[in-house]
Formats: C-alpha cells, sequence, structure tokens
C-alpha cells in the first residue's frame, strides 16, 4: 500500500502538471523584437508569426497591444495558424496590423478552439509597421561621422541582416565605429508620420560606384581602393561584386516591397582623386549608377524607388560634373533628387566627414527630402 504522503505528492503533480505546461515558453522565429514592417498603401502590414509549438496544439492565436500612445490600433485574440499550418513541431501564420506600434505581440496555444486550456505562450515586447529605408553608398551613408547619434524618440531600430536593435550608432551593418545621419533622419520622419522607422544600413567608407556593380561588370580604370575590384588580363577591371550582392541580399530579406526607399549617397570617392584616372564623373559615373539602381531592381525583382544624393565635395569645392550626372537621373525619372549636402559646409564638417552637428543637419537634410514624397504617397501625415 501507497504512503499517504506518496500519493499526494502523485495528486498535487497531477495538479499542476497544466499549469506547469501552460508556463512552457516557446521560442518565436518571427516577429523579432524591435522588428519594422512595412506598410502597404492600406496603412497596415501583414505580419508573419512563425516559430516551434507544442506537439499537441492545434490552434495558435495571436493579439497585439499597443506599448505606446503612438499611432496604431490593438487587436482582439486571432487565430492564425490551425491544421496543416502547424507541422513537425513548427507553425506559420500571420496577423494585419495598421500602421503603428509599438506593439506588444503575444501568442498563444491550443489544442482546439473548444478547449480553453493553455498549453503554452509566447510573446515579442516591440513589433512596429511603419516604414523602412536601406541606406548605401560611401563613409557619409555609414559610421564615420564625428560624434555618435541616438534616436531620440525610441521609434526608429536597425537591421543587420540578421537582428533589429534600436538605431542608436554605430548602425549595424554599415562600415565604420563612429556617428550617422540616420537617427536623426528616422527620427524627423517618425514624428511627422507617428510611425516606427527601420533603418537597414549598408554602406562602406571610401567606396566607389565601381565597387558597387554587379559581378563581371567591365571598365577602363580602377577606384582609388583595388580591393573589391580585379585586373583582367586584357588590363581592363572588373567588379568582384561583393558590394552589390551584400546589398541586394538586405533587400531580399526584407520581402517583395519589404521597405520603402533607397537612400544613396555617394560621389566623393569618385569625384576629384589625386590621381585623375581614378577619378569617374560626368557620364561614366551617370552610367554606372544607373546600371547599378536597375540591376538591384532586377536582382530583388521589383521596382525600388532610389534618392539619389547631390555629393561631391571632400569639403571643400564642388565638382559640377559629379552634381550633373546625379540630377540627369533624378531628371530622367530613374531616381529621385535627394539632399544636396555638399551645401553643408563650415562647422557641419571635419574634412570629407560631417560633425556631430552637421549629421543632425544631414539627417534633417533627407527628411526634408523624403517626407514630402511620402505625404505625396500616402496623403497620411500627421501635424
Amino acid at each position: 500500500m501507497n504512503h499517504p504522503y506518496t500519493r499526494l505528492c502523485g495528486v498535487a503533480a497531477m495538479l499542476l502538471a497544466p499549469l506547469a505546461q501552460a508556463q512552457t515558453k516557446i521560442l518565436l522565429d518571427q516577429p523579432i523584437d524591435w522588428q519594422v514592417c512595412q506598410r502597404n498603401s492600406q496603412e497596415c502590414a501583414e505580419i508573419k508569426v512563425t516559430g516551434s509549438a507544442p506537439a499537441d496544439a492545434a490552434l495558435v492565436e495571436a493579439k497585439a497591444e499597443l506599448s505606446s500612445v503612438l499611432r496604431g490600433k490593438p487587436s482582439d485574440w486571432t487565430i492564425i495558424a490551425q491544421g496543416a499550418q502547424i507541422k513537425d513541431g513548427k507553425f506559420a501564420g500571420s496577423i494585419k496590423l495598421p500602421t503603428g506600434g509599438w506593439y506588444a505581440l503575444q501568442v498563444r496555444f491550443r489544442k482546439s478552439a473548444a478547449d480553453p486550456a493553455l498549453l503554452a505562450e509566447a510573446s515579442v515586447a516591440h513589433v512596429g509597421v511603419g516604414d523602412i529605408f536601406v541606406v548605401a553608398g560611401q563613409s557619409n551613408s555609414s559610421n564615420h561621422g564625428g560624434e555618435k547619434q541616438k534616436t531620440a524618440t525610441g521609434l526608429v531600430a536597425a537591421f543587420d541582416g540578421n537582428h533589429w536593435q534600436l538605431a542608436n550608432d554605430p548602425q549595424p551593418g554599415a562600415s565604420g565605429d563612429q556617428g550617422s545621419f540616420q537617427p536623426p533622419f528616422g527620427d524627423a520622419i517618425a514624428l511627422k508620420f507617428r510611425e516606427p522607422v527601420g533603418i537597414v544600413a549598408c554602406g562602406i567608407g571610401a567606396t566607389s560606384v565601381r565597387e558597387w556593380l554587379p559581378k563581371g561588370t567591365t571598365f577602363p580604370n580602377p577606384p582609388t581602393l583595388e580591393g573589391r575590384v580585379r585586373q583582367l588580363p586584357s588590363g581592363e577591371w572588373e567588379s568582384k561584386g561583393e558590394a552589390f550582392d551584400m546589398l541586394t541580399e538586405r533587400m531580399k530579406q526584407l520581402g517583395p516591397k519589404g521597405f520603402r526607399a533607397v537612400l544613396w549617397h555617394q560621389g566623393e570617392s569618385d569625384a576629384g582623386q589625386p590621381d585623375p584616372k581614378r577619378t569617374l564623373i560626368g557620364k561614366p559615373y551617370r552610367v554606372f549608377l544607373e546600371q547599378l539602381i536597375r540591376e538591384s531592381r532586377k536582382a530583388i525583382g521589383w521596382d525600388a524607388p532610389w534618392f539619389v544624393a547631390l555629393v561631391s565635395s571632400h569639403g571643400g569645392d564642388v565638382v559640377p560634373e559629379m552634381r550633373d550626372a546625379q540630377k540627369s537621373l533624378c531628371t530622367d525619372g530613374i531616381a529621385i533628387e535627394g539632399p544636396d549636402s555638399d551645401a553643408l559646409k563650415g562647422d557641419l564638417r571635419e574634412g570629407v566627414h560631417f560633425s556631430g552637428k552637421g549629421l543632425r543637419e544631414h539627417g534633417k537634410a533627407w527628411a526634408d527630402k523624403v517626407a514630402p514624397w511620402l505625404e505625396s504617397r500616402s496623403g497620411k501625415a500627421k501635424d
């Protein structure tokens, strides 16, 4: 005969088993904390929710609560996966959320709609629906400014190809370890449109447009730095395609129409080099930048908008032939004109790079170009 204490322990274990099971934490693969999803023309986004599931789960539900007073609308519990959407301990579903955030996303697992028992649960503290911008080019598009910047609103997040985080400098995924224009730019857009903003920083310091071209693209003369190009037996040079592949892969990770626009800031390394054979301005620059834009669109499968800044200065004189080439892409409808960063001078500069004050002015200049374009497309700007 079992001892009374043994029987009591058995009963207690039976009673506590469902509670322990309900407290099981399930790993979510998507979304991840601080992730921003691109809003569509209907002012919402379909948020993919995937991860592991308990063995006996046949129903997955999710709901979103607003963790801030920003624009957005919470949702009630919604079935996001059931039946064949749950297989081999994995599930895949989605929940539609309107522009706004940060949302706190909760996910729960049950055996069926008729069974209220909770098998497990999971959550993500910060998920946003807003606008995402891919930033590429050379040092003034990356982390080479004089003073590290932070997001003042807490509404700007950065993606490095693997994870999301608040977009405090240095921006993950770009070269350098100092400051960038992205936090003040993101803050300005976030405040204007009352939405989270995503930054995907891909800039590489000192790069020529030639280094960003697809693998195998040839040209007669090399850029100043030759690490991303190689010389052919014919004497010509060609791009290794490393920067192009990195850029387009990061774009693809965001999905079809998964970001709003590319912000391109580059030109200093092609204008006014000490060796004139390595300089690339005027029509040749225009031809290669147009190729980059068109080939990147082809690689990702959709016509992503590109903003092209007017930039040619190392902090001194401008190079009109470079600026004319950049403007011509915008005049011909291939790109959209970005800010005139050559106009940022004096204490806004530390040589070719921007000071802390200059980075904030640079971010404002980008927002002044991008915000009206966003308004014309969405008509959803808020006071």
